[in-house]
């Protein structure tokens, strides 16, 4: 993937031919445990903590060439139960002078039925690899379309997110209320319990929203805790616009995503560890390109972090530069372990 090339085609044609090179690439191996990065999540051991975030490989088709690039865990989705066109072209917009990505997708996918069939198929390789699952646009029952989508990919993949914080599915994001928010996760909890009867067990995660405020968080936090979820996700893609953008579709409706992300996903982050301690595992996402934010998340809270938007501006090679740096901002600090550095600037409550 050569990022300069791909950036005079069209997005969603950049993005068609980046998988396409990639499901043509040799496989490679998962990624080696690093010695200072080694961190667990949930009960996974990842081999560092910077992984792959859902949207990249929507359709599944190319989780072991990510994993062979160097992320060390990577995440399939959004896939739901029924494929569906998603929202009508043109729909994904970048912002180069702020290294940005405007995109109102809608979940276009190829449906729970490939998506199961391409994770079945490897089965035997190794790899933390994730499923983000969400619901229908026209759904009459969005609350049976994520337990659909749990039991479908609950025996192919190491973990499941449940995605209610896309801004791009009419509505979606109420499901972050706290009322709405506590009924899907009784249904999505006994569903897991009757999954887990059955086979091993799997995390869940939460994917929230960074425009929420102070209220929303505590809400989410107490919520997450009570229906006992094995971490969040924060966070997906702002439907805010900042006053200093320059790109020219700035104005452009969807979630931005990439740079102008990163303090406000964030701060998010670090009110979630301030509420909630090591009691509930982070995974931080929002505008990450260097080593150095990837260190500033962990430092506020995240056990893990995710990236897409900038690997569309500097390529797959970032993911090992950002391991390495990372190992720096560590020895710098005198830290012989990632663990050490979670939440080192974020108080607890």
């Amino acid at each position: 993937m050569i990022p300069l090339l791909l950036r005079q085609l069209p997005p969603e044609t950049a993005h068609r031919a980046a998988i396409a090179a990639l499901k043509a690439t040799p496989l490679l191996g998962p990624t080696a445990p690093h010695p200072r990065l080694n961190v667990e999540l949930a009960g996974l051991s990842l081999p560092h903590p910077i992984g792959l975030a859902a949207g990249f490989d929507k359709n599944a088709e190319v989780p072991d060439a990510m994993l062979g690039l160097g992320f060390g865990f990577v995440e399939c989705g959004t896939v739901t139960p029924l494929p569906q066109a998603g929202n009508p072209t043109p729909r994904v917009f970048r912002l180069p002078e702020d290294r940005a990505v405007i995109n109102r997708l809608g979940f276009n996918n190829d449906g729970l039925a490939l998506f199961v069939r391409r994770l079945a198929a490897r089965a035997q390789r190794g790899g933390i690899v994730g499923a983000n699952i969400g619901a229908n646009k026209d759904s009459a029952n969005r609350i049976a379309d994520y337990e659909r989508g749990l039991a479908a990919v609950w025996p192919h993949c190491a973990y499941v997110t449940v995605n209610i914080s896309s801004p791009n599915t009419p509505g979606l994001r109420g499901l972050q209320d706290r009322g709405a928010l506590e009924e899907l996760l009784a249904a999505i909890m006994a569903t897991r319990q009757s999954l887990a009867s059955r086979g091993a067990a799997r995390p869940i995660f939460l994917k929230v929203a960074p425009d929420l405020d102070e209220d929303a968080i505590a809400a989410i936090a107490e919520t997450a805790l009570a229906f006992s979820l094995d971490g969040l996700i924060v966070s997906n893609t702002t439907i805010a616009r900042p006053a200093d953008l320059r790109g020219a579709h700035r104005a452009e409706s969807g979630g931005l995503s990439g740079a102008p992300l990163f303090a406000r996903s964030t701060e998010v982050l670090r009110r979630f560890f301030m509420l909630l301690g090591h009691r509930l595992p982070l995974i931080g996402v929002g505008g990450v390109a260097t080593g150095a934010q990837a260190y500033a998340k962990i430092k506020a809270g995240a056990r893990a972090i995710q990236l897409y938007t900038a690997m569309i501006y500097q390529g797959p090679g970032i993911v090992r530069r950002l391991v390495g740096e990372v190992d720096a901002c560590l020895a710098k600090d005198g830290l012989n372990s990632i663990t050490d550095a979670i939440g080192a600037e974020a108080r607890t409550t």
